[in-house]
């Protein structure tokens, strides 16, 4: 987001930008023109990234649909520092979860990057839904058990407290923070298990865990199996290419999506683009989109912390401005539908054909726009999720739910963020899905 350094770097590499900027400026998702515009019909109150707002930065969320009365469906969000949010579908606050406190004074406390979820989970207690998170600040997964018999406060925690680190072999290591990122959600049709997929931060690696049932109705999970992502291409002049970042940083996924019909797996390598592979992490990944800027070279100032970059090689995409984020899938019965992405550098959201014989073909995207003074449009979308089901009579098409790197109007000196709630029927008729 625009308040880390990778996004001030971009910030200033795209002020600059001379060809790469040209390049934006002629493609058709980045011009606004081409694309519908939706507004959202209700948002958070907004989070402010500082001491008094408890350091909270809205992030990923994920929509689960209350099966006895649909109407009363919630909304999970990440605030990061600032822990777990819980809303109803009217974007107001049911329950807020603090992340953990650090060990120690000198350690990094918790950090809740992204969530997903997971109906009928088996547990020692019997069959549960849960939410699960990525815990950055710890490297574990969160796990916490819905109950929509509890109003005000349906999120337990219900994690195993002998969880182990995901990346790291000990608290130093934690602290370096290379842990646990990105994360979706899968459950194995062929073998009833039930899994995690997560990415490690400044890396580009995706572990595959499996939730595992634990003692007095506690989750736990195991590691089952890693696999490396790219970090370098090469490129059909013959040369390699490797995204201009800080030194020692590699291209790190976050946004993560599971199509449970087909065991797919869509990861969104930020500076890169949208990886198709195996959800069980075997077999070999697909790029299926390139962000704009890919092999485009870049020059890394030390004193500015930037990268600005050199001539446009025309090797990029055309959907996706760098970072690509928020993958999520709406999902028709019949087997079609489309996977969603969040185009971070333009501000807009590219859908892809769901059906991988269709060879995941671009089918053209969205923007959020503004719908008053006070409900503003969406930039710099961190996390998006879509829930194709009647949801009561405020959402009978289904909802979108996307992160607002912006939120408007704010308050002078603090870092506002938040989510919007959006009609899916506006956006299913909109950009004509």
């Amino acid at each position: 987001m625009r308040t880390t350094p990778r996004a001030a770097r971009r910030a200033a590499a795209l002020a600059a930008g001379t060809a790469l900027a040209t390049l934006l400026a002629a493609s058709p998702a980045g011009a606004d023109a081409e694309l519908p515009v939706v507004t959202a019909r209700s948002e958070s109150a907004p989070l402010f990234d500082d001491e008094a707002g408890q350091n909270s930065d809205a992030d990923d969320p994920a929509i689960w649909r209350n099966p006895a009365d649909p109407g009363r469906s919630l909304v999970m969000a990440t605030a990061k520092e600032g822990g777990l949010r819980v809303y109803d579908l009217g974007a107001r606050l049911v329950q807020s979860i603090a992340a953990p406190k650090p060990p120690s004074a000198d350690d990094a406390p918790g950090r809740y990057n992204n969530v997903d979820l997971v109906t009928g989970l088996r547990t020692s207690s019997g069959r549960a839904d849960v939410a699960v998170v990525s815990d950055r600040g710890n490297d574990r997964l969160r796990i916490y058990r819905i109950d929509a018999s509890r109003p005000g406060a349906p999120l337990t925690d219900i994690t195993d407290p002998a969880a182990a680190p995901v990346f790291s072999a000990d608290q130093s290591e934690i602290n370096d923070q290379r842990t646990a990122y990105g994360l979706g959600t899968w459950k194995d049709k062929a073998s009833g298990r039930t899994y995690a997929l997560v990415s490690q931060r400044e890396r580009t690696r995706l572990a595959l865990l499996e939730l595992v049932p634990a003692a007095n109705g506690k989750v736990g999970y195991r590691k089952v199996r890693t696999l490396d992502l790219p970090s370098s291409f090469r490129l059909p002049n013959g040369t390699t290419w490797t995204p201009c970042l800080e030194p020692g940083e590699l291209p790190q996924v976050e946004g993560m999506v599971v199509d449970p019909a087909t065991g797919t797996l869509y990861a969104g390598q930020e500076d890169i683009g949208i990886w198709r592979l195996r959800a069980d992490l075997t077999g070999r990944p697909v790029l299926i989109d390139r962000t704009k800027e890919y092999g485009v070279p870049g020059t890394y100032d030390e004193e500015t912390e930037e990268c600005t970059p050199g001539a446009d090689p025309g090797y990029g995409g055309e959907h996706l401005s760098a970072d690509v984020e928020g993958l999520t899938l709406f999902e028709e019965r019949d087997g079609d539908g489309y996977l969603l992405a969040s185009s971070q550098g333009d501000n807009t959201f590219a859908l892809y054909d769901r059906e991988i014989g269709d060879a995941n073909e671009y089918e053209g995207g969205f923007k959020v726009g503004a719908a008053s003074s006070t409900l503003d449009s969406v930039e710099e979308c961190d996390g998006a999720a879509i829930l194709n089901a009647p949801l009561g009579s405020r959402y009978p098409r289904g909802l979108l739910v996307v992160q607002d790197g912006e939120e408007t109007p704010g308050v002078e000196d603090r870092t506002a963020t938040g989510f919007k709630f959006v009609d899916l029927g506006a956006v299913v008729d909109a950009a004509d899905m």
